[in-house]
């Protein structure tokens, strides 16, 4: 399995969808690739962080200032 393979697998894998050979495969491949290994800790504690913390209210003319800012990065092609 490449690293490009293991990628494509990751949110089955940290869903828990994948069949058992599949977590077979992705198992023996981040136990031979320490980026994937990485990826997925990482990965796997900001979905942690980001469930744990309640919902942050922007203050309306930062809400107003970020909204414009992506409008326009989006209209020269995000």
């Amino acid at each position: 399995m490449t690293c490009t393979e293991f990628l494509a697998m990751l949110d089955d894998l940290i869903d828990d969808s994948v069949t058992t050979e599949m977590r077979a495969d992705l198992q023996e491949h981040l136990r031979g690739c320490e980026h994937c290994e990485v990826t997925l800790s990482t990965t796997r504690k900001t979905i942690q962080i980001y469930r744990s913390h309640e919902i942050y209210e922007m203050p309306t003319g930062l809400r107003d200032r970020l909204h414009k800012a992506i409008m326009e990065r989006c209209k020269k092609g995000c």
